[in-house]
């Protein structure tokens, strides 16, 4: 994977972008991961106010679960459920499609007709999958925090005004951009594993079955490891309550 990371330094330097081919990537990344991720963001952030909830007001803190949700999609659950799911939607295609191209000898075609396959094939996936994915983070997050304001209001009769002022009061612009940038890290780690899993397959159609299950394997484990890392990293430039509004 470090002579693929070489290889996309390098290539700005030597052909211009393709504009037409990044465009299709934001489309099939983009567009196509909508319906997923918002259904994910939805019914976790539903799921985890309720529980939150059931919890908190045993405690009589129950108009804390507003804060807790908010923070919780922003920071954590939004960034890393939006990477494992375009992991296991756009990572096992991106792997598959490569990984075909590689065994069906494609990717040498591309080469004799004088085409660098990373500056074809790589560059346009990595350029939409880092313009996508904090795209996609936001809708979770917003979604999340629409989907557990309607089951407090509907559900638990928690009044909409003291809700709503609850969520804006306690989670800041920090929050947000905590979300959007482990969303352009963990975007970077699943197109970068994905493509070199496919450009390394080989043994034919079992070879691009196991390139395919390793993509998206590895691209989830690497989110979750990563996503440790990042959360101290970031909290020391945006602690907790720091309110950045």
């Amino acid at each position: 994977m470090a002579v693929l990371g070489g290889d996309l330094i390098a290539t700005p330097c030597q052909a211009p972008p393709r504009f037409r081919l990044i465009g299709q990537q934001i489309v099939s990344i983009g567009f196509g991961s909508q319906l997923v991720v918002v259904i994910t963001g939805a019914f976790t952030g539903a799921v985890f106010a309720a529980q939150t909830y059931f919890k908190f007001s045993e405690l009589g803190m129950g108009s804390a679960t507003g804060p807790v949700m908010s923070l919780a999609m922003c920071r954590e659950l939004g960034p890393v459920l939006t990477g494992l799911m375009v992991a296991g939607r756009v990572g096992a295609a991106m792997a598959a499609e490569l990984g075909t191209m590689k065994v069906t000898e494609q990717i040498d075609a591309l080469r004799s007709m004088g085409i660098r396959p990373v500056e074809y094939l790589v560059v346009p996936r990595v350029v939409g999958m880092l313009f996508s994915m904090p795209l996609l983070v936001a809708e979770s997050i917003g979604f999340g925090i629409l989907a557990a304001h309607f089951l407090m209001i509907h559900k638990f009769q928690v009044p909409s005004a003291w809700f709503d002022h609850q969520v804006l009061a306690n989670t800041g612009l920090d929050d947000i951009l905590i979300g959007m940038i482990k969303g352009l890290v963990f975007g970077g780690i699943i197109v970068l594993i994905s493509c070199n899993e496919g450009l390394r397959t080989r043994d034919g159609a079992v070879g691009v079955g196991k390139s395919t299950t390793a993509a998206v394997v590895n691209s989830s484990l690497a989110i979750l490891v990563s996503n440790l890392f990042l959360s101290f990293f970031l909290n020391y430039f945006f602690p907790l309550g720091s309110g950045g509004h």
